[in-house]
């Protein structure tokens, strides 16, 4: 009841590319791209969420956390600044850290690399203006995957005119973002820089990103669009290590202790040096009126330097590919017909190279090993839409990855390939409307994932080519009612997941992961979300809006026995069984608003056997600020805000599975910040 008490709401107004009015509409409003509809949320047949840049972050704008979290089914976390995971549906426990088994896009470019990790923590803040999230398999068109989807975009509302936001907080909190948009309309570009930098609340855990992107959309004629991106990060984080209850009771902020042989983290300077660059663009022809292609091309490299307690990893990960697409749509009386067909493909060529640590360096070569990582994808759609009463899509892909090892570091030189082929990934969505406000819809995909090249060689540096590909099929309904008069919007799913031999992570003494396929995982759940929005230009209040999200996860092994241990029927960890999100923005006519932020988690199980757990906890963040708009073309905004305001003692990513019970990394206490961001905006003509 505390908490809902101090819940007084706000729309924090972040100075981009974004205008107010646009912060105002409602889920059901917004355009959606994903499966190729570009239709309104409330009349596509796929279940996504929406980011805007206003509300992809509702703190110190460090990380895209605080924003995924506002989403029912969708878990970001952070183990220390700069190691993120996203858990869609559960999909986090193949992820002891980064992204895995969820394809991201970045202007139509696949971030995810053909071994089927990705950078996540290469972004800034200010690297998109939009990011459309799909939860459950999306491989009926975007290739192999069961955990989600998520795309990035830059110039959904892109603007002429230049800013600069400067932040401090505190553990030393450092954020600077700069941007410029230049052009015309049919030449844009948007030039952005971002450098965020924290001491961190735990010992080691001290970050440094310096991100660089450009994106240019050229128009050459009424048929043809051409978007250009290039996006480069260089950062460094310390990675603390995870901690036994015991130590975390004692002295939350310490780092993993030396001991059973193996050095503290601190001695051995325990961190990642990550330099990522990526380059690519996409064609967008119209061939006819009705018949249009659609071609992205990339290049993109990774090198990863990690100093652990137990060796030193360097990791060279070139990988190329492309992506098209064909989308024909006509008219059949009075149905709308859309069919889409292409492919994907991607290769990578990666080389990694573990030795001894000593002291934080590489000291005596231990593994060589060259990785070859292809994959391919085949997709068909179709889509109709009849009267927009009955919306129906269709699809299903033919996938493939090859992967290969040679182990240099021994003589004469080893070689093991494995091959996960022809597996087919169908999904079948039917939508049905009940006039303006009220909506069904019914969806069954299927997906399958093969190991990342992550999880085919962990850190224990054995090769595991052992490893089967997840299957999975996932039922589930949505409705929907939209009282638009009232501007109030409700949105209800529950779903049906079952996934046949789920990929899970383990760790042992030393910390090195390592995986293992469990038999079988029944995932059930509901989400559920509510919008509220107010507006009335001219009054006290300018506007106001506040949104819910509820998740339940009854997540159980199925048949798992792993040697003499019997799993069967346990709840899965890294998954609370609640979350709840609930947010609030409100806008006063003289330029003063207010944003809070609530969060719940229940309780995690942190291994299988179900012996270890974090305990709930509650968050709630605020942010306070005024903004002012002189001579229509100048901006300016000051704010400043706390988060965790509880003081809440809880770990916000956990170790899963981990040897001698090192579960805990604990998230900082109570904490704040301040800002001041400048924009001018150029007038239309000059």
């Amino acid at each position: 009841m505390l908490c809902l008490a101090v819940f007084v709401l706000t729309f924090s107004v972040s100075f981009s590319q974004e205008e107010i009015t646009d912060s105002l509409k409602t889920l059901n409003e917004v355009t959606v791209r994903a499966f190729e509809q570009n239709r309104k949320s409330g009349s596509t047949t796929s279940n996504v969420r929406i980011l805007t840049v206003s509300n992809g972050d509702r703190t110190n704008k460090t990380s895209l956390v605080n924003g995924f979290n506002t989403v029912a089914g969708v878990r970001m976390e952070e183990r220390s600044p700069g190691s993120y995971r996203i858990n869609i549906r559960g999909s986090s426990l193949r992820s002891p850290f980064g992204v895995r088994n969820v394809k991201v896009y970045w202007n139509n470019i696949p971030v995810t690399d053909p071994g089927g990790n990705t950078y996540f923590n290469q972004f800034a803040l200010n690297n998109f203006s939009s990011i459309e999230i799909f939860k459950g398999p999306a491989g009926s068109l975007y290739g192999a995957g069961t955990g989600g989807l998520v795309l990035m975009n830059t110039m959904d509302r892109w603007q002429p005119g230049a800013g600069i936001e400067y932040m401090t907080g505190s553990y030393g909190l450092q954020n600077i973002f700069a941007s410029a948009s230049f052009g015309k309309g049919e030449n844009k570009n948007h030039f952005t820089y971002a450098h965020n930098e924290s001491d961190g609340y735990r010992v080691q855990t001290a970050m440094r990103r310096d991100n660089i992107s450009w994106t240019s959309q050229l128009k050459s004629s009424e048929r043809q669009q051409l978007t250009a991106s290039l996006l480069f990060t260089d950062m460094y984080y310390q990675t603390p290590g995870a901690l036994t209850l015991t130590e975390n009771e004692a002295n939350p902020k310490a780092a993993r202790p030396g001991g059973g042989g193996f050095p503290s983290a601190a001695a051995i300077n325990a961190a990642i040096y990550q330099k990522t660059i990526m380059a690519g663009f996409s064609n967008n022809y119209h061939i006819t009126s009705s018949f249009r292609n659609s071609t992205s091309l990339y290049g993109a490299f990774a090198q990863i330097k990690n100093s652990a307690i137990r060796n030193y990893e360097r990791r060279n990960e070139p990988h190329f590919g492309g992506r098209s697409s064909f989308i024909y749509n006509t008219k059949l009386n009075t149905a709308e017909l859309q069919l889409v067909a292409g492919g994907e493909f991607q290769q990578g060529y990666f080389n990694t190279q573990v030795s001894k640590n000593r002291n934080g360096n590489p000291d005596t070569l231990q593994t060589n090993d060259d990785v070859s990582y292809s994959t391919y994808s085949i997709f068909v759609q179709g889509d109709i839409n009849i009267n927009d009463k009955w919306i129906a899509t269709t699809g299903v892909s033919v996938n493939k990855s090859k992967v290969g090892f040679k182990r240099l570091s021994v003589y004469p030189v080893t070689s093991q390939k494995r091959t996960y082929q022809n597996e087919l990934a169908p999904r079948f969505s039917l939508l049905r409307k009940f006039g303006s406000e009220f909506s069904l819809l019914a969806t069954v995909s299927a997906g399958f994932s093969p190991p990342t090249v992550a999880e085919l060689l962990p850190s224990t540096g054995v090769i595991s080519t052992d490893l089967e590909a997840e299957k999975g099929v996932n039922y589930e309904m949505t409705a929907r009612y939209h009282l638009r008069h009232l501007k109030l919007y409700f949105e209800a799913t529950g779903f049906y997941f079952k996934l046949k031999d789920a990929l899970v992570q383990r760790r042992d003494l030393s910390g090195a992961d390592y995986f293992t396929n469990a038999g079988d995982v029944k995932q059930k759940g509901v989400e559920l979300h509510a919008d509220y929005t107010y507006s009335t230009a001219g009054k006290l209040i300018d506007n106001f809006i506040i949104q819910a999200d509820y998740t339940y996860n009854h997540f159980r092994y199925g048949s798992f026995v792993k040697g003499t241990s019997d799993f069967s029927g346990k709840e899965v960890p890294s998954v609370p069984s609640n979350t709840l999100s609930l947010t609030g923005d409100i806008t006063f006519e003289n330029g003063i608003y207010v944003s809070n932020t609530f969060y719940l988690s229940s309780k995690i199980w942190l291994n299988d056997a179900n012996t270890f757990f974090a305990k709930a906890y509650h968050i709630l963040g605020s942010r306070i600020g005024w903004k002012k708009t002189v001579a229509k073309k100048y901006r300016i905004n000051l704010y400043a805000g706390a988060d965790n305001l509880l003081d809440e003692v809880y770990s916000l990513g956990n170790d899963i599975n981990a040897a001698a019970n090192r579960f805990y990394n604990a998230a900082p206490r109570r904490n704040y910040f301040a800002g001041i961001a400048l924009q001018w905006i150029k007038a239309a003509g000059n």
